[in-house]
């Protein structure tokens, strides 16, 4: 008996660390991405900027991602943790920068290019960080953690429309920085023993590891993982569509007659309902495969987006943002898991790091295409597109999970 509470005392503790890590980084990443539209636009920028500017944050994000990744995978002196912290204090630093710089259009174009291309760069490592420290033998409730950072960005997001609404733009500037405090913090405890707890029991839905060789080329990586290679083409169309209403959510509240209140109550809608759902599949993964995870996540993905073409009302918009619990709140622990299971250890951070790039591309698709619908043709329009790229995707995602291989 006192071994098992002391294993229960040890995963509540790993899980509570990681969870803060989480709530720190989706806090960040609500105010950074989900409001970069509101920002950019109070600044004075068009749709088509803002998308311009979007899109090549995900293309630099894009690139960046696997680079680091593959660093990482080397075992040298970059580190997922030291990542981490290095991106925190930069993205304060420009944020300061940002606060204090005058209202000049190319320059905040710059800065805040940088700050959400940091933001996104070191997602993928907050995952790998899960499982780097699972492997070592901490064992941390996954989903749980990874859901509380949608209660989080939830929370922050209620609190921030209407802060926004009544104080203006520079109110996300300021919370940036409380942010990173926090992040830092997180990230300052989240520490891995030096030496690490022997796991209790072996993952035996995991493939062997090979600990000599990663496939840092990517023609090897691709023939060694076919069905992930066609996984990351469905998950650039589904978050084409999954950004295409994110960074434009505001465009398509406004069409539906709501202000940046109800902005901030479908986003806390949509990240609430992540967090029951994240910590269910952890408890289900054991008997429903990810493969079929992904399928459901892939098909409520384009439901998501069909809802929204045919919307009147608030009420319609807050059903297509209630799917968010089967279409991201599915895709985020299933494809960290399909990761985990399917690849060789020293592929790992560079898988996370593929399925991030392959979100961020989408993101890059979804704002230079978007934006520029958007200014020409209206809502609706962009919003048929969107649901074309998605079902695409999800007939992509069909295929690549009836596949054997990784």
């Amino acid at each position: 008996m006192g071994n098992i509470m002391d294993k229960r005392t040890r995963s509540g503790i790993w899980t509570a660390k990681y969870a803060f890590l989480n709530a720190a980084y989706y806090a960040g990443f609500c105010t950074i991405h989900a409001y970069a539209a509101v920002y950019l636009l109070a600044a004075g920028f068009t749709n088509t900027e803002v998308g311009i500017l979007l899109a090549l944050a995900n293309v630099l994000s894009a690139i960046a991602q696997p680079v680091f990744a593959a660093f990482i995978d080397r075992r040298g002196i970059l580190t997922n943790r030291r990542f981490v912290f290095a991106s925190i204090i930069s993205i304060a630093s420009l944020v300061l920068i940002l606060m204090f710089i005058p209202r000049y259009k190319p320059a905040v174009f710059i800065i805040y290019m940088l700050i959400y291309t940091i933001q996104f760069t070191y997602q993928p490592i907050v995952t790998a960080l899960c499982f780097e420290y699972k492997n070592a033998g901490c064992d941390i409730f996954f989903g749980l953690a990874r859901g509380l950072g949608s209660a989080s960005f939830a929370v922050t997001s209620a609190f921030i429309g209407r802060l926004t609404e009544s104080h203006g733009v520079k109110v996300l500037l300021i919370a940036d920085l409380v942010i990173m405090a926090l992040s830092f913090v997180s990230i300052l405890i989240f520490r891995k023993p030096a030496v690490s707890p022997a796991p209790d029991e072996p993952d035996q839905a995991a493939v062997s590891r090979d600990v000599d060789k990663a496939h840092n080329n990517m023609w090897e990586f691709g023939k060694e993982y076919p069905a992930f290679m066609l996984l990351l083409v469905s998950t650039v169309c589904f978050f084409f569509a999954h950004n295409m209403i994110n960074d434009f959510l505001i465009q398509i509240i406004r069409n539906l007659g709501g202000a940046e209140t109800q902005l901030g109550y479908a986003t806390f809608l949509a990240a609430l309902l992540e967090l029951p759902v994240m910590a269910l599949i952890t408890l289900l993964i054991t008997k429903v495969s990810p493969n079929d995870m992904l399928i459901v996540s892939g098909v409520s993905f384009l439901i998501k987006t069909l809802i929204l073409v045919f919307a009147v009302d608030m009420l319609a918009l807050y059903v297509s943002q209630s799917f968010q619990m089967l279409a991201y709140a599915v895709f985020v622990p299933a494809s960290a898991y399909y990761v985990s299971r399917n690849m060789k250890e020293m592929d790992q951070v560079k898988g996370q790091a593929l399925v991030s790039s392959a979100i961020t591309v989408g993101g890059v698709f979804s704002n230079l295409v978007c934006g520029r619908i958007l200014d020409l043709f209206g809502i609706r329009v962009m919003l048929i597109t969107g649901s074309v790229i998605c079902s695409i995707g999800v007939v992509t995602v069909i295929i690549a999970m009836k596949k054997r291989n990784g």
